[in-house]
Protein backbone atom coordinates (compact mmCIF):
# COMPACT_ATOMS: atom_id res chain seq x y z
CA UNK A 1 0.00 0.00 0.00
CA UNK A 2 1.48 3.54 -0.91
CA UNK A 3 0.24 6.81 0.74
CA UNK A 4 0.35 10.49 -0.45
CA UNK A 5 0.70 13.23 1.24
CA UNK A 6 -2.53 15.55 0.54
CA UNK A 7 -2.85 19.54 0.83
CA UNK A 8 -6.25 21.48 1.27
CA UNK A 9 -6.32 24.98 0.84
CA UNK A 10 -9.44 27.64 1.22
CA UNK A 11 -8.62 30.90 -0.42
CA UNK A 12 -10.83 34.01 -0.09
CA UNK A 13 -9.55 35.81 -3.25
CA UNK A 14 -8.90 34.94 -6.44
CA UNK A 15 -5.61 36.43 -6.52
CA UNK A 16 -4.54 34.50 -3.43
CA UNK A 17 -5.86 30.82 -5.33
CA UNK A 18 -3.92 31.34 -8.22
CA UNK A 19 -0.68 32.16 -6.17
CA UNK A 20 -1.06 29.18 -4.17
CA UNK A 21 -2.04 27.19 -8.15
CA UNK A 22 1.59 28.56 -8.89
CA UNK A 23 3.19 27.14 -5.95
CA UNK A 24 1.92 23.90 -6.65
CA UNK A 25 1.46 24.24 -10.33
CA UNK A 26 2.77 20.70 -10.47
CA UNK A 27 -0.55 18.48 -8.94
CA UNK A 28 -3.11 20.82 -7.75
CA UNK A 29 -6.57 20.96 -8.83
CA UNK A 30 -9.22 23.39 -8.26
CA UNK A 31 -12.42 22.78 -6.35
CA UNK A 32 -15.92 24.18 -6.53
CA UNK A 33 -18.81 21.30 -6.17
CA UNK A 34 -16.73 18.63 -6.57
CA UNK A 35 -19.24 16.30 -8.83
CA UNK A 36 -16.69 15.77 -11.41
CA UNK A 37 -13.32 16.21 -9.57
CA UNK A 38 -14.07 13.99 -6.43
CA UNK A 39 -15.67 11.12 -8.68
CA UNK A 40 -12.44 11.50 -10.74
CA UNK A 41 -9.96 11.05 -7.42
CA UNK A 42 -11.85 7.74 -6.40
CA UNK A 43 -11.76 6.23 -10.60
CA UNK A 44 -7.98 7.24 -10.05
CA UNK A 45 -8.70 9.62 -13.17
CA UNK A 46 -7.63 12.39 -11.05
CA UNK A 47 -4.40 12.24 -8.88
CA UNK A 48 -3.68 15.83 -7.52
CA UNK A 49 -2.34 15.70 -4.45
CA UNK A 50 -2.96 19.67 -3.52
CA UNK A 51 -7.37 20.61 -4.08
CA UNK A 52 -7.16 24.01 -4.45
CA UNK A 53 -11.43 24.98 -3.05
CA UNK A 54 -12.81 28.13 -4.46
CA UNK A 55 -15.87 28.07 -2.75
CA UNK A 56 -15.39 30.91 -0.39
CA UNK A 57 -14.48 33.17 -2.84
CA UNK A 58 -17.02 36.24 -2.69
CA UNK A 59 -16.04 37.54 -6.48
CA UNK A 60 -17.05 34.50 -8.26
CA UNK A 61 -20.88 33.83 -6.93
CA UNK A 62 -24.00 36.17 -7.62
CA UNK A 63 -26.46 37.49 -11.00
CA UNK A 64 -26.28 40.71 -11.71
CA UNK A 65 -27.21 43.42 -14.64
CA UNK A 66 -23.27 44.68 -15.64
CA UNK A 67 -24.50 47.14 -18.42
CA UNK A 68 -25.47 45.14 -21.57
CA UNK A 69 -24.96 41.74 -20.13
CA UNK A 70 -26.14 39.67 -17.22
CA UNK A 71 -22.91 38.89 -15.61
CA UNK A 72 -23.41 34.93 -13.68
CA UNK A 73 -20.68 34.34 -11.12
CA UNK A 74 -19.14 30.62 -11.96
CA UNK A 75 -20.26 29.38 -8.25
CA UNK A 76 -23.59 29.64 -8.71
CA UNK A 77 -25.61 26.14 -8.04
CA UNK A 78 -27.44 24.88 -11.01
CA UNK A 79 -30.54 24.14 -9.03
CA UNK A 80 -30.61 27.61 -8.01
CA UNK A 81 -30.09 29.60 -11.77
CA UNK A 82 -34.25 29.24 -11.65
CA UNK A 83 -34.89 30.98 -8.75
CA UNK A 84 -33.32 34.25 -10.27
CA UNK A 85 -36.25 36.25 -12.19
CA UNK A 86 -33.78 37.85 -14.77
CA UNK A 87 -33.43 34.28 -15.61
CA UNK A 88 -36.35 33.15 -15.91
CA UNK A 89 -37.58 36.21 -18.21
CA UNK A 90 -34.34 36.62 -20.46
CA UNK A 91 -32.45 32.90 -20.60
CA UNK A 92 -35.17 29.96 -19.72
CA UNK A 93 -32.68 28.11 -21.84
CA UNK A 94 -29.97 27.85 -19.59
CA UNK A 95 -32.51 26.66 -16.86
CA UNK A 96 -33.63 24.22 -18.76
CA UNK A 97 -30.02 22.89 -19.63
CA UNK A 98 -29.30 23.02 -15.85
CA UNK A 99 -31.87 21.24 -14.95
CA UNK A 100 -31.11 18.37 -17.38
CA UNK A 101 -27.79 17.79 -15.48
CA UNK A 102 -27.10 14.49 -13.65
CA UNK A 103 -29.71 14.19 -10.48
CA UNK A 104 -31.47 16.92 -8.35
CA UNK A 105 -28.99 15.73 -5.63
CA UNK A 106 -26.27 16.60 -8.09
CA UNK A 107 -27.48 19.77 -9.50
CA UNK A 108 -27.90 20.65 -6.11
CA UNK A 109 -24.44 20.54 -5.32
CA UNK A 110 -23.03 21.31 -8.88
CA UNK A 111 -22.08 24.99 -10.29
CA UNK A 112 -22.42 26.50 -13.62
CA UNK A 113 -18.48 26.76 -13.70
CA UNK A 114 -17.80 23.19 -13.09
CA UNK A 115 -20.57 22.21 -15.21
CA UNK A 116 -18.47 24.30 -18.23
CA UNK A 117 -15.44 23.26 -17.36
CA UNK A 118 -16.52 19.28 -16.63
CA UNK A 119 -13.45 17.07 -18.02
CA UNK A 120 -14.24 14.89 -21.12
CA UNK A 121 -15.88 11.81 -21.08
CA UNK A 122 -14.79 8.34 -22.41
CA UNK A 123 -16.49 5.06 -21.56
CA UNK A 124 -13.07 3.51 -21.79
CA UNK A 125 -11.56 6.12 -19.55
CA UNK A 126 -13.80 6.94 -17.07
CA UNK A 127 -13.65 3.15 -15.14
CA UNK A 128 -12.10 2.43 -11.97
CA UNK A 129 -7.95 2.30 -12.38
CA UNK A 130 -8.34 -1.75 -11.92
CA UNK A 131 -10.61 -1.89 -15.36
CA UNK A 132 -8.40 0.79 -17.09
CA UNK A 133 -5.22 -1.56 -16.04
CA UNK A 134 -6.85 -4.48 -17.41
CA UNK A 135 -8.02 -2.87 -20.51
CA UNK A 136 -4.79 -0.63 -21.10
CA UNK A 137 -4.14 2.51 -21.15
CA UNK A 138 -4.91 5.19 -23.10
CA UNK A 139 -4.15 8.71 -24.62
CA UNK A 140 -5.63 10.50 -22.04
CA UNK A 141 -3.77 8.08 -19.07
CA UNK A 142 -0.46 8.23 -20.58
CA UNK A 143 -0.97 5.07 -22.55
CA UNK A 144 0.08 5.17 -26.57
CA UNK A 145 -3.09 4.29 -28.31
CA UNK A 146 -6.86 5.41 -27.95
CA UNK A 147 -9.00 2.43 -26.76
CA UNK A 148 -12.38 3.69 -28.86
CA UNK A 149 -10.69 3.89 -32.05
CA UNK A 150 -7.20 2.19 -32.64
CA UNK A 151 -5.54 5.33 -33.66
CA UNK A 152 -2.55 6.94 -31.62
CA UNK A 153 -2.79 10.58 -33.17
CA UNK A 154 -5.91 11.80 -31.09
CA UNK A 155 -7.77 11.42 -28.29
CA UNK A 156 -11.78 11.69 -29.15
CA UNK A 157 -13.23 11.91 -25.52
CA UNK A 158 -16.21 14.19 -25.32
CA UNK A 159 -17.80 17.17 -23.91
CA UNK A 160 -20.25 16.18 -21.88
CA UNK A 161 -21.42 20.08 -20.65
CA UNK A 162 -25.26 20.55 -21.16
CA UNK A 163 -24.67 23.98 -20.02
CA UNK A 164 -21.94 24.86 -22.82
CA UNK A 165 -24.09 24.81 -25.67
CA UNK A 166 -27.12 26.32 -24.05
CA UNK A 167 -25.14 29.53 -23.41
CA UNK A 168 -23.26 29.36 -26.63
CA UNK A 169 -26.53 29.34 -28.52
CA UNK A 170 -26.93 32.58 -26.63
CA UNK A 171 -23.55 34.49 -27.23
CA UNK A 172 -22.13 33.57 -23.91
CA UNK A 173 -18.53 34.85 -22.82
CA UNK A 174 -16.41 34.16 -20.22
CA UNK A 175 -14.56 36.19 -17.97
CA UNK A 176 -11.00 34.47 -16.53
CA UNK A 177 -8.75 35.97 -14.36
CA UNK A 178 -5.29 34.49 -14.68
CA UNK A 179 -1.52 35.30 -13.44
CA UNK A 180 -1.50 37.82 -16.36
CA UNK A 181 -4.44 39.36 -15.47
CA UNK A 182 -8.21 39.18 -16.75
CA UNK A 183 -9.52 38.80 -20.00
CA UNK A 184 -13.15 38.05 -21.99
CA UNK A 185 -13.50 35.27 -24.65
CA UNK A 186 -16.17 33.69 -26.05
CA UNK A 187 -17.35 30.57 -23.96
CA UNK A 188 -16.61 28.60 -27.47
CA UNK A 189 -13.03 29.87 -27.56
CA UNK A 190 -12.04 27.81 -24.43
CA UNK A 191 -12.32 24.55 -26.13
CA UNK A 192 -9.59 22.58 -28.06
CA UNK A 193 -11.15 19.96 -29.62
CA UNK A 194 -8.41 18.11 -28.28
CA UNK A 195 -9.44 15.02 -25.60
CA UNK A 196 -6.36 14.70 -24.02
CA UNK A 197 -6.22 18.44 -23.25
CA UNK A 198 -9.25 20.00 -24.04
CA UNK A 199 -9.14 23.72 -22.68
CA UNK A 200 -7.76 26.42 -23.86
CA UNK A 201 -6.76 27.39 -21.14
CA UNK A 202 -3.49 27.68 -18.20
CA UNK A 203 -3.52 25.57 -15.51
CA UNK A 204 -4.02 28.30 -12.99
CA UNK A 205 -7.00 30.53 -14.76
CA UNK A 206 -10.00 30.59 -12.96
CA UNK A 207 -13.34 30.90 -14.65
CA UNK A 208 -15.25 33.90 -12.82
CA UNK A 209 -18.01 34.67 -14.40
CA UNK A 210 -20.55 33.72 -17.47
CA UNK A 211 -21.54 37.20 -19.74
CA UNK A 212 -24.82 36.83 -21.33
CA UNK A 213 -26.32 39.74 -23.47
CA UNK A 214 -29.60 41.38 -22.25
CA UNK A 215 -32.76 42.40 -24.39
CA UNK A 216 -32.18 40.08 -27.33
CA UNK A 217 -35.37 38.06 -27.16
CA UNK A 218 -33.70 34.47 -27.31
CA UNK A 219 -36.40 32.30 -28.83
CA UNK A 220 -34.52 28.98 -28.12
CA UNK A 221 -35.22 25.02 -27.58
CA UNK A 222 -33.17 22.68 -25.62
CA UNK A 223 -33.05 18.80 -26.36
CA UNK A 224 -31.10 15.83 -24.30
CA UNK A 225 -30.97 12.77 -25.49
CA UNK A 226 -29.65 9.67 -23.00
CA UNK A 227 -30.78 6.47 -22.30
CA UNK A 228 -32.32 7.16 -18.62
CA UNK A 229 -34.05 10.70 -18.10
CA UNK A 230 -31.92 11.00 -14.71
CA UNK A 231 -28.23 10.54 -14.05
CA UNK A 232 -26.81 9.90 -17.35
CA UNK A 233 -24.27 11.53 -19.36
CA UNK A 234 -25.44 13.22 -22.41
CA UNK A 235 -25.14 11.17 -25.84
CA UNK A 236 -26.45 14.44 -27.72
CA UNK A 237 -27.80 17.70 -26.31
CA UNK A 238 -28.88 20.38 -28.86
CA UNK A 239 -29.31 24.26 -28.02
CA UNK A 240 -30.63 26.25 -30.64
CA UNK A 241 -31.48 30.62 -30.33
CA UNK A 242 -32.71 32.83 -32.58
CA UNK A 243 -32.21 36.48 -31.49
CA UNK A 244 -33.92 39.55 -32.24
CA UNK A 245 -31.71 40.47 -34.91
CA UNK A 246 -32.33 37.18 -37.01
CA UNK A 247 -29.30 35.82 -35.58
CA UNK A 248 -29.36 31.84 -35.32
CA UNK A 249 -26.79 29.44 -33.51
CA UNK A 250 -27.04 25.79 -33.00
CA UNK A 251 -24.70 24.51 -30.41
CA UNK A 252 -24.16 20.56 -29.78
CA UNK A 253 -21.96 18.80 -27.18
CA UNK A 254 -21.69 14.82 -26.44
CA UNK A 255 -20.96 14.44 -30.19
CA UNK A 256 -17.10 15.79 -30.20
CA UNK A 257 -14.27 16.94 -27.91
CA UNK A 258 -15.72 20.35 -27.69
CA UNK A 259 -18.65 21.70 -28.52
CA UNK A 260 -19.89 22.29 -32.18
Amino acid sequence: MTTQKQQYFIPDTIESAIKLAGKHIDSFKYLAGGTDVIVNKFQGNETASCLIDITKIPALKGVKREGEYLRIGTLEILDELSSYLVIQDEFPLLIEAADSVGSPLIRKTATLGGNVLCENRCLFYNQSEWWRESVGYCLKCEGDICIATKGKKKCFSELVSDTAPALIAMHAHVEIMDTDGQKNLPLEAIYTGDGVHPRNLSPTAILMAILLPLGQEFKAHFNKLRERESLDFTSLTSAVALDKEGVLKIALSGVDPKAV
